[in-house]
């Protein structure tokens, strides 16, 4: 069998088959294998997610799950809106994954988007993170894991997303902002 050159970029199509088989313009989803991680895959999303697609975003995840990706990292740099409709879709698919002894990560939020979980009380149950490599070493470590090597941590600012550094879990105020934040144990960031 011949090999792949290092130059040829795989579609979506060859990391979970007819994943491309519908398309919506409203919310565009680029697939990336993370192959250091065993079901590990990265969903860019572009767009917005609300009432009138949520159905076809979670036929496109369904797909990814059923093809065996387990571990998901949202990329939510380019998603601009999310209805709380479309943060039903999230719980689902943690709901998934967490039984098939997986879990998902949502990386990069923008703070719009961000408030949206925060206000409905949803921030908590979902692994936040600021990087890709960070995402990696969540599932790299094992999500049950105790991370050692958490602190000092560097992330974004939910609101005024200025760069932070805190040494350990408590509470402190954003430099820019001025918005009271806390985070917990585990490195998870929120509001207050």
């Amino acid at each position: 069998m011949p090999e792949l050159d290092e130059g040829i970029v795989m579609t979506n199509n060859d990391i979970v088959s007819g994943f491309d088989d519908e398309k919506d313009e409203s919310l565009k989803i680029n697939l990336q294998k993370i192959d250091t991680v065993e079901g590990c895959l990265v969903l860019y999303l572009s767009g917005y997610i609300d009432t009138y697609n949520s159905n076809y975003f979670q036929k496109r995840i369904g797909k990814a799950i059923e093809g065996g990706f387990i571990r998901l990292i949202f990329h939510c740099n380019s998603l601009n809106y999310v209805s709380s409709t479309g943060i039903g879709s999230f719980t689902a698919f943690l709901k998934a994954v967490k039984t098939r002894g997986g879990d998902l990560v949502l990386l990069e939020i923008q703070p719009k988007v961000y408030e949206v979980f925060q206000l409905l009380g949803f921030s908590q149950f979902f692994n936040i993170k600021d990087s890709l490599e960070d995402s990696i070493f969540f599932f790299k470590k094992g999500s049950t894991e105790e991370q050692v090597a958490l602190f000092p941590k560097i992330f974004a600012c939910p609101i005024c997303s200025k760069k932070l550094k805190a040494v350990k879990p408590g509470r402190f105020r954003c430099s820019e902002c001025k918005t009271i934040l806390a985070i917990d144990n585990a490195g998870q960031v929120f509001l207050g």
